[in-house]
């Protein structure tokens, strides 16, 4: 950071702000400052307060008590356009693009150039877009495509590029890497780099240190809705950073494997040579009752195809799916979830594919087995609550949530809502497609815990990750897709980062199976 910059005033300023949502204290008189043209982390577990202060910034709410500064000037921000006055833009982890609209259209909304004849000048702002993606490297998105079609991760990338587009002052970046990996979290980083040699504030949520040691100047610590502390990241070890977020040490962050030679169980879902989606042309595998089978790849190998493919939301273009050693006909989410085969999925997107946010927790956990509670066309409520308790308690969910609507929990307990679903149908498989996006370290330590459990009970676990240290220290073996195939199978002894990321990249193996 330049002298110029210190001795400049603030980007942003907050003065003992504070807001509630009911009874629930959100930010509770939040004081620091973040310096202009510097990459400021803000971290804390989910519900912590960092969205609820990103939403304040974005002109989305506005403060019960307390004041904002923006580059030395007191600053109300009543709505967005306010904020998009001062300069502020935000990219958000949920997203504010509109599906059925192209690419073109969404990085025009709000503000489309138009001709004096009140007509939208399409052709310049084609030129004017594509110059722009041009700019920031983004190469083959076309700017005709509904943006609904597109991967999560590109979706991601256009929302960074809007936000960029509209030449922002301050940018606010809400768990930007939280869809991305590998090569795009690098994009990212120097993009990062570029905007801040221009001058541009960026506030950085994340729940991954090492991104924040790799884009960031200085960070702020909040917990519980308070300020906990501020200062320049090299000030801070990990475990000092995690102890701040948590309010507590985590002695090991992943549970370790159990010890001596691991031994399944039997075989329970074996797939073979089966093509499906756009993506993935043939990929084979066996999974044992008691097992976490790991599965790595960069965007668009194919993992995703596999995922949807075994829950019978993608068809089969060739190939067989088994479970217990006999052929099953998986063609949709109804079939995979029957008692028989005992599949439970949870996807990469928890509040648009997982959960109905509108309904209880309770009702989002019963709603695959809701059967088992109906007599005569009644449901027996009791019976539903008791059974419903019982998961909630074993996955760390507040009682709360058996009347209380999912929308109104924090992303890591909307993901334990997601999970406990399963439970509940007393699934035998999980699917697990990047479970800790988004997720706090305290909660991801709760996670990794139950998939152990899960294991160690007998259950069977297909699990995805974007971070490869996931893989290595929650996987008994890792599978890694390449171009659609899976080009290697990596053991236990084996497991390592670079392991992974050269099989990914397409090193040795790899590069053979699909050359």
């Amino acid at each position: 950071m330049t002298s110029e910059n210190q001795a400049s005033p603030s980007a942003i300023g907050l003065e003992g702000v504070s807001r509630s949502f009911g009874a629930t204290v959100a930010v509770d008189d939040v004081s620091f400052e973040i310096n202009t043209g510097s990459v400021h982390a803000l971290l804390g577990e989910n519900g912590a307060g960092k969205s609820t202060i990103v939403k304040m910034l974005a002109g989305l709410i506005e403060p019960d008590a307390g004041s904002f500064s923006i580059f030395g000037e007191v600053a109300r921000l009543p709505n967005p356009r306010a904020a998009h006055d001062r300069k502020i833009q935000t990219a958000f982890q949920e997203m504010t693009l509109v599906g059925d609209l192209t690419v073109l259209d969404n990085m025009l909304l709000p503000y489309a150039p138009v001709r004096a004849i009140g007509t939208v000048n399409r052709s310049a702002a084609a030129e004017s877009v594509r110059a722009h993606f041009d700019w920031l490297g983004l190469e083959g998105i076309d700017l005709r495509d509904d943006v609904g079609v597109l991967d999560l991760a590109i979706q991601q990338k256009i929302e960074i590029a809007r936000a960029i587009y509209r030449q922002p002052g301050i940018l606010l970046l809400d768990e930007p890497t939280s869809t991305l990996t590998g090569r795009d979290v690098d994009w990212l980083g120097d993009v990062i780099a570029r905007l801040k040699e221009m001058g541009v504030t960026i506030v950085f949520i994340s729940h991954r240190i090492p991104e924040v040691r790799a884009f960031c100047d200085r960070l702020t610590v909040l917990r519980n809705g308070g300020h906990i502390a501020t200062g320049d990241v090299s000030e801070f070890s990990d475990s000092e950073v995690i102890e701040q977020i948590i309010g507590r040490s985590i002695s090991q962050t992943f549970p370790a494997r159990p010890e001596g030679v691991q031994r399944f169980g039997p075989e329970v879902l074996s797939v073979e040579n089966i093509a499906a989606g756009r993506k993935l042309s043939d990929a084979s595998f066996k999974l044992h009752e008691g097992e976490i089978l790991g599965v790595a790849g960069l965007q668009g190998m194919g993992q995703l195809d596999l995922f949807l493919a075994c829950f019978g939301m993608h068809g089969l273009r060739n190939g067989t799916i088994r479970v217990d050693g006999k052929p099953v006909a998986i063609t949709s989410p109804v079939d995979a979830i029957r008692a028989n085969i005992g599949l439970g999925m949870v996807p990469e997107d928890r509040k648009t594919e997982a959960l109905f946010l509108k309904l209880t927790g309770k009702h989002n956990a019963s709603l695959p087995v809701i059967g088992r509670f109906t007599r005569f066309g009644m449901i027996d409520g009791r019976a539903e609550d008791e059974a419903i308790e019982r998961v909630f308690q074993r996955v760390g969910v507040d009682r709360r949530a058996l009347w209380t609507r999912a929308s109104s929990f924090s992303g890591g307990n909307q993901q334990k809502i997601a999970i406990a679903k399963w439970l509940v149908a007393e699934s035998r498989i999980l699917l697990l497609y990047d479970p800790t996006r988004g997720i706090d370290v305290g909660t991801k330590h709760e996670l990794y815990v139950l998939m152990r459990e899960y294991a160690e009970a007998g259950g069977a676990v297909l699990f995805f990750s974007t971070e490869i240290p996931e893989l290595v220290h929650m996987s008994d073996r890792v599978m890694v897709l390449y171009g659609g195939r899976v080009a290697e199978e990596i053991p236990a002894e084996a497991l390592s980062e670079q392991a992974i990321v050269r099989a990914a990249l397409g090193g040795d193996a790899a590069a053979e199976q699909v050359a």
